[in-house]
């Protein structure tokens, strides 16, 4: 049987493999599966997203504990992620029926999960993000 390619793309030279030979790792990603990947980075990539979802991790549990350990964020922002982070299951809300009454954060299994594999990336933005100063970010 013939191949059916054209005969330009039969005669292409094939570009070198990646870093490591990973080419083969990403053979298996369709049209679907990178929109879900998309998706998913659209989520991690908002406004202090990720620093709320740390923060979670890192013991915060109350509203005043996120502001402690995000500095900068304002209260309408915070609300904001919170709400988002709650309606995509990545943080749980528990009200205590206190008096007052308290609202507390808790990162779900699903959340823990995105910050594990997260992870690697926080260790790779350490070791990429030597010389950069907080003038840098004010750009």
């Amino acid at each position: 049987m013939a191949d059916p390619r054209p005969d330009d793309e039969r005669t292409a030279p094939v570009p070198p493999a990646a870093p490591g030979g990973a080419d083969e790792d990403f053979e298996h990603i369709d049209d679907s599966v990178c929109r879900s990947f998309q998706r998913a980075v659209e989520v991690v990539g908002g406004k202090w997203t990720a620093s709320v979802l740390l923060a979670s991790m890192r013991g915060a549990r109350r509203f005043v504990e996120y502001r402690a350990r995000i500095p900068g964020i304002s209260n309408q922002l915070l609300s904001q992620r919170l709400r988002e982070l709650q309606s995509r299951g990545l943080i749980d809300r528990t009200v205590v029926p206190t008096t007052p009454v308290q609202i507390l954060y808790r990162p779900t299994e699903r959340g823990a999960g995105l910050m594990r594999v997260l992870h690697p990336l926080i260790e790779w933005s350490v070791e990429n993000d030597a010389g950069r100063t907080a003038a840098d970010d004010d750009r």
